[in-house]
């Protein structure tokens, strides 16, 4: 029997997108970001916990918040808590054209087996690398952070993990 796919999760942009009035960056703590009084919070869809359990693959989160989302957002899910990939410390920017600070990470987590990674800072430098140093199949799949994720994107997903053509 095959190992179920893996998919790797990102908060920011992802459930919690981005789109309306922004918080200045200078007047947010991280820390406070990633609380339970973080006011952005109320933005996130909680029905999509019933979706992501209904997917055919193992969830884990690939977050800046790393063990804050088990904490914080998963309980507004509905979520168990989930493994939390091996991150490197996240940058304050990444350079446009350059890979992205979770690419190689989470190409090393998944260990050869097949990969959706969800995110709103997905490029085509990290397709390409993906494609040369992974073994296994890969999605990486770009949420737009205006909305966060969406129907759309969801019927994306299970048609991959189904074997679907995209």
């Amino acid at each position: 029997m095959a190992e179920r796919a893996l998919l790797f999760l990102d908060v920011d942009g992802t459930l919690l997108p981005g789109g309306g009035k922004k918080l200045d960056p200078a007047l947010v703590d991280w820390r406070e970001w990633q609380s339970h009084r973080n006011p952005q919070l109320a933005r996130i869809d909680r029905t999509h916990g019933r979706h992501l359990l209904g997917l055919d693959c193992d969830l884990i989160w690939a977050t800046a918040w790393m063990h804050d989302a088990n904490e914080v957002i998963a309980p507004l899910l509905g979520l168990p808590p989930l493994p939390v990939a091996d991150l490197p410390e996240a940058p304050l920017e990444d350079p446009v054209g350059t890979l992205h600070w979770k690419t190689a990470a989470l190409v090393a987590a998944a260990r050869g087996r097949r990969f959706v990674w969800l995110d709103d800072e997905i490029s085509d430098v990290d397709r390409t690398w993906v494609d040369t140093h992974h073994k296994g199949p890969a999605l990486l799949h770009r949420v737009d952070p205006s909305s966060g994720l969406t129907g759309a994107d969801f019927a994306v997903i299970s048609s991959w993990l189904l074997g679907g053509v995209l």
